[in-house]
C-alpha cells in the first residue's frame, strides 16, 4: 500500500513559516530543524516524567507480573470458559465485520463527493472554480469531527442513547471509520489516471457516470485493499469497545484482569492473536491474489461473515429510528451543547492537552525506532535458513504486538509502572510498533534492489551499498508511515488515558463517571483541535522532507 492509502495525506497549506518557491511552509534548517525539535520535545517529555515528584516504577507489581507471565504456559481451557470465549470472539468479529461494511459503503459514497476529481474543473464543467473549491473545502472539513473522535468515545456516547444494544459497537466503529475511509478513498480517486475521466466528461457524460466507468475500475484494487486494512483495524477496535462496555473479548478481558485470573487472560490473549493471524493471512493473500477465483472466494466468505454477524448480534434497527431514541439523542445534545471548560479551568485543559501531545510524541518515537530496526529482518525474501527463521520470529513479534489493542498493553504496563503518562506512552509505542513494523516491512519487500546488487557486485562494502541504495528508497516511505502513526497515536491516547495513563483520556473518563456531559464535550473539542494541529504539523514535516 502507498502512504496515501493508509494515511490519507492532506493537501492543506500551513500558514506562516518560511516559504520556498512553491509557497510551502518550511522550518529554517529543513529536515534537520524538525529533527532537532522532535528530539528536544521527546527528551523534555520523558525527562519531566522521570523527574516528577513520586516514584515511577511499581515495584509491588513486579511479583504479580512474574505470576502473570508464568500463567502463559497454563491458559484456562475448561469447556465452560472456552464456550464463553468463543461467544465473545464471535461478538467481536460481528462488530468488526458490520462496522467495516458500513464504513466502506459510507466511505465510498462520501469519498466520491469530497474528492477533488468530483469538485475539480475541467471538460464539461460549468460551475465557477471558486465555488467548486469552496464546496470541496467545506465537505472535507465536515469530516473533521467524526474522524477526530476515537471510536471509544463514540461508544460511550451511543451507550447513553441506545444502552447495551449491539448496534452500539457497530455504529461506534462505522462512524469514525467511515469518515477516515472517505478521506482515503478520495485520495485514491484523485491519484487515479484522469485521462479516461476527462475524455468522458468532454464527450458530455455526467460526473457520476464518468467516475463509475473511467475511475472506479482503475481504483478498485486499491479500494478493496484499503477496505481489508480497515477490517483489520476494526477487529482491534472491537476489542477496545468491549473494554468500555460493548461486550465481546474486550469485556471478558476486563473481567479477568480485574479478578487477577491470569490463566483466563492468556486464553483471551491467544484468541485475539489467533484472530489477528487469520485476518492478516487472509488480507495478505487477497492483496497478492492474481486470479479472479481467489477474489471470488474471498467475496463469498465476506458475505457469509456479514450474514453470520447480523444473525449473531440481532440488532433492532427500529430502535435506532424510534421516537424514544430521538428524544434521548436530543436530550444528550442539549446537555453537551454548548461545550464547557472542565473543572480547573483552562489551565487543567491545557495541561491535559500538553500531556496528550507528549504521550503521542514519545509513543511515535518508540514505535518508529523499533519498527525500522525490525522491518529489514521481518521483510520476506530471506535467502538462508537462518535469515528466514529470524524473519518468521520478527513477523510473529509484529503480529502479537499489533493484535493486542493499546488498553491491554497499558494494563500490562501498569504491572511495572505506576499510573501516569509513561506506561500509557509505552503501551501506545508497543502497539504502534507492530503496525508500523508491518508497513515498513512491506516497503522493504517492494524495494528495487538492482542498484544495491550492482554496488555489491562491483565490490562496494555491504554497509555502503545499503546506505546508498536502500535507505534513500525506503526513507521517504518510512517517514510518511511514521508521521501517519503519530497522528493515529494522538487519537489513541484517549483509550490508554481511560485506564489511568493521564491526558485528555483520563479527563474524559472522570467527566463520564460524573455525568459532566457539557465539560466532556469541551474536552472532546480540545482533542479535535489537537488532532488538527498534529495533522498540520505532520503535513508541514512531510513537505519539508520532500
Amino acid at each position: 500500500m502507498r502512504p496515501s492509502d493508509v494515511a490519507g495525506l492532506t493537501r492543506l497549506e500551513v500558514p506562516g513559516g518560511t516559504g520556498d518557491r512553491s509557497g510551502r511552509w518550511r522550518l529554517p534548517g529543513g529536515g534537520r530543524g524538525w529533527a532537532g525539535l522532535w528530539v528536544l520535545a521527546v527528551v523534555w517529555s520523558v525527562g519531566g516524567w522521570l523527574t516528577a515528584e513520586g516514584p515511577v516504577l511499581n515495584v509491588w507489581g513486579w511479583p504479580r507480573f512474574a505470576g502473570f507471565v508464568s500463567a502463559a504456559l497454563s491458559p484456562e481451557l475448561s469447556a465452560q470458559f472456552l464456550v464463553r470465549t468463543g461467544g465473545a470472539a464471535l461478538s467481536t468479529l460481528s462488530y468488526a465485520v458490520l462496522g467495516t461494511v458500513l464504513a466502506v459503503v459510507v466511505g465510498l459514497m462520501v469519498g466520491v463527493l469530497i474528492s477533488e476529481t468530483w469538485w475539480g474543473t475541467g471538460p464539461g464543467t460549468r460551475t465557477r472554480p471558486a465555488v467548486r473549491r469552496a464546496g470541496w473545502l467545506l465537505t472535507r472539513l465536515g469530516l473533521a469531527v467524526p474522524r477526530g473522535i476515537h471510536e471509544a468515545i463514540w461508544a460511550l456516547l451511543l451507550l447513553s442513547v441506545l444502552g447495551r444494544d449491539p448496534l452500539v459497537g457497530v455504529l461506534a466503529i462505522a462512524i469514525p471509520f467511515g469518515a477516515i475511509t472517505a478521506k482515503v478513498y478520495a485520495e485514491i480517486i484523485d491519484e487515479s489516471a484522469r485521462g479516461p475521466y476527462d475524455a468522458l466528461r468532454a464527450s458530455g457524460s455526467r460526473r457520476g457516470v464518468a467516475l463509475l466507468y473511467a475511475v472506479l475500475p482503475i481504483a478498485w484494487p486499491e479500494l478493496v485493499s484499503y477496505a481489508f486494512y480497515r477490517f483489520e483495524c476494526a477487529v482491534r477496535s472491537a476489542v477496545i469497545l468491549g473494554m468500555v462496555g460493548a461486550g465481546g473479548l474486550g469485556f471478558e478481558l476486563v473481567l479477568s484482569f480485574s479478578g487477577s485470573r491470569h490463566a483466563e487472560v492468556w486464553t483471551l490473549i491467544y484468541t485475539i492473536v489467533l484472530i489477528g493471524a487469520v485476518v492478516d493471512r487472509w488480507g495478505a493473500g487477497l492483496r497478492r491474489a492474481t486470479s479472479a477465483r481467489r477474489s471470488g472466494v474471498s467475496a463469498v466468505v465476506a458475505l457469509g461473515l456479514v450474514v453470520a454477524a447480523v444473525v449473531h448480534l440481532g440488532g433492532d434497527l427500529s430502535r435506532v429510528l424510534s421516537l424514544r431514541t430521538a428524544g434521548l439523542l436530543t436530550g444528550l445534545m442539549a446537555e453537551m451543547v454548548p461545550p464547557r471548560i472542565p473543572e480547573g479551568g483552562w489551565s487543567r485543559l491545557l495541561e491535559a492537552s500538553l500531556l496528550t501531545l507528549q504521550m503521542s510524541l514519545v509513543a511515535g518515537t518508540v514505535a518508529a525506532v523499533a519498527a525500522v530496526a525490525v522491518a529489514f529482518v521481518a521483510a520476506r525474501g530471506g535467502t538462508t535458513p537462518g535469515r528466514r527463521a529470524a524473519g518468521t520470529v520478527a513477523r510473529w513479534l509484529l503480529l502479537v504486538t499489533r493484535s493486542l489493542p493499546p488498553p491491554v498493553w497499558a494494563l500490562l504496563a501498569l504491572f511495572l509502572f505506576l499510573p501516569g503518562p509513561l506506561p500509557g506512552a509505552l503501551a501506545l509505542g508497543v502497539y504502534n510498533f507492530g503496525i508500523l513494523g508491518r508497513l515498513c516491512a512491506e516497503v522493504v519487500e517492494n524495494l528495487d534492489r538492482r542498484a544495491h546488487d550492482h554496488l555489491v557486485a562491483t565490490g562496494a562494502p555491504p554497509v555502503s551499498s545499503f546506505g546508498y541504495a536502500i535507505i534513500p528508497q525506503a526513507g521517504g516511505r518510512f517517514f510518511a508511515y511514521g508521521l501517519y502513526r503519530w497522528e493515529v497515536a494522538m487519537r489513541e491516547t484517549v483509550v490508554v488515558g481511560i485506564v489511568g495513563a493521564g491526558g485528555l483520556g483520563r479527563l474524559l473518563e472522570d467527566q463520564r463517571v460524573a455525568f459532566d456531559l457539557d465539560a466532556m464535550a469541551g474536552t472532546v473539542l480540545a482533542l479535535i483541535v489537537l488532532s488538527a494541529l498534529v495533522d498540520m504539523i505532520s503535513t508541514a514535516i512531510r513537505r519539508t522532507l520532500r
